[in-house]
């Protein structure tokens, strides 16, 4: 299958807003699947950011970007996007997306992952 394109990352200043795209062109998902966004900073394991599931439903996220961040997908682009408001030093990390039976919201779940993005928030 196609794979999993990230992208949107870069270097911001705290407080600053950057939306991530993942590009699941090519794909097709069961209904039981989802997707989601992972990061992993220097010298962490990889956590769980954010997942929807693909034919609709709630959205979870972690407990540290609750309030900040939004996942959203438009099927008709077989995208899913990740705003990220009010961004802290913290968030700093690679991010990746994945896809995986829902809800993915643990690594293991995770079936396929997109190459990285970098995402640098300065103070």
């Amino acid at each position: 299958q196609a794979q999993l394109v990230a992208s949107g990352g870069g270097l911001v200043q705290a407080g600053d807003s950057v939306t991530l795209s993942c590009d699941a062109s090519g794909r097709t998902f069961a209904a039981n699947y989802g997707l989601g966004w992972f990061r992993q900073a220097p010298g962490k394991e990889r956590e769980f950011v954010a997942a929807i599931k693909w034919s609709g439903g709630s959205a979870y996220y972690a407990d540290s970007v609750k309030g900040r961040f939004t996942i959203s997908r438009d099927n008709a682009k077989n995208t899913v996007y990740l705003e990220m408001n009010n961004l802290r030093p913290e968030d700093t990390a690679v991010y990746y997306c994945a896809t995986g039976p829902a809800p993915l919201t643990t690594t293991s779940r995770a079936r396929s992952w997109s190459q990285g993005t970098q995402v640098t928030v300065s103070s």
